[in-house]
């Protein structure tokens, strides 16, 4: 798979989790599962929104999108890997590798976009409550939703374009499952400090002020909460942010170690298991997260559930 200095990468080789045949195969069923799982549990919370009226809020309306962005999400990864885990070749096209680097980072970016206006939300509905209605509308919920998708989708073109253009001489394989920055940087056969740089500042940059922002709403969402003369509406308010919370949680402590930390301390198993971690296990878990803390969103799936069993029979 090595290359000589003047040829020219026009493919790249997706390492993936290397093992024999029977690991192969294992891994294949695992992550299939996992997809189809994820696809399933994010599908069902988005009909629950769209077809129940008692979750026409804005909570559950940003909540639906989340979950539509969760599935694009783990479909910029998991199908890539699982044609990759039965191929022999374990080949990806330059402009494919490259395309799923543009998408995983813009999506990444938009999920960061997307659990700070959720904690935005929380704040505004516990902390100032009387103001919410005429805040958190459905044009103000679509725009915050709009800008979230500009933003991810919009910061990543240029930057993506430039490491494109970058000589990739000395070998083609890259040892993750998908094509990230750092294994990508590492092909390359010219050094590009400003464009690594300016990479590693703009992921920096989204996910500190997201995180930041992030934990300074819940810290004055929970001295609100212990405010709350209620124990029952302590409770009712801990467990819509302790849904929150633990997602937050779950997504920012793995992004955080693979783009914040330095990742060449960080053995490369190990990064292949952070990025399945934030990419493919956090979009399986959200659902789960969401429904069993959270009793109107369970009523809901059951809903959904009877009607289709209804329909089914009918």
């Amino acid at each position: 798979m090595n290359r000589s200095a003047t040829d020219v990468v026009t493919e790249f080789v997706l390492l993936g989790f290397p093992g024999c045949w029977e690991i192969q195969i294992f891994l294949f069923s695992l992550f299939l599962a996992i997809y189809i799982l994820t696809l399933l549990g994010n599908g069902a919370i988005i009909c629950a929104v769209r077809w129940d009226p008692r979750l026409h809020t804005p909570m559950y309306f940003l909540l639906g999108n989340f979950a539509f962005l969760e599935i694009w999400y783990v479909s910029s990864t998991v199908p890539n890997m699982l044609t990759n885990i039965l191929s022999k070749t374990k080949v990806i096209s330059f402009s494919g590798c490259f395309l799923q680097f543009y998408f995983f980072f813009s999506l990444g970016t938009t999920e960061c976009l997307f659990l700070a206006i959720m904690a935005y939300d929380r704040y505004l509905a516990i902390c100032h409550p009387l103001h919410y209605p005429t805040i958190m509308t459905g044009k103000f919920c679509g725009m915050l939703v709009s800008l979230c998708w500009l933003i991810g989708f919009l910061g990543y073109p240029i930057p993506v374009f430039f490491i494109s253009q970058l000589p990739f001489c000395a070998s083609n394989v890259i040892d993750h499952f998908l094509c990230d920055m750092d294994p990508l940087m590492a092909l390359s056969c010219a050094p590009a400090p400003i464009a690594e740089f300016i990479f590693h500042i703009q992921n920096s940059l989204v996910l500190s002020l997201t995180i930041l922002y992030i934990l300074r709403s819940y810290t004055l969402l929970l001295r609100a909460v212990f405010q709350v003369p209620s124990a029952a509406g302590r409770k009712k308010a801990f467990s819509t942010c302790g849904s929150h919370l633990a997602v937050v949680s779950l997504f920012y402590g793995a992004v955080m170690v693979m783009y914040v930390s330095p990742a060449y301390g960080i053995p490369t198993l190990m990064q292949k298991i952070l990025t399945l971690v934030y990419s493919v296990m956090t979009p399986l878990f959200n659902p789960l997260i969401y429904s069993l803390r959270n009793k109107d969103m369970k009523l809901a799936l059951r809903n959904l559930l009877l009607r289709m069993r209804i329909s089914h029979n009918s």
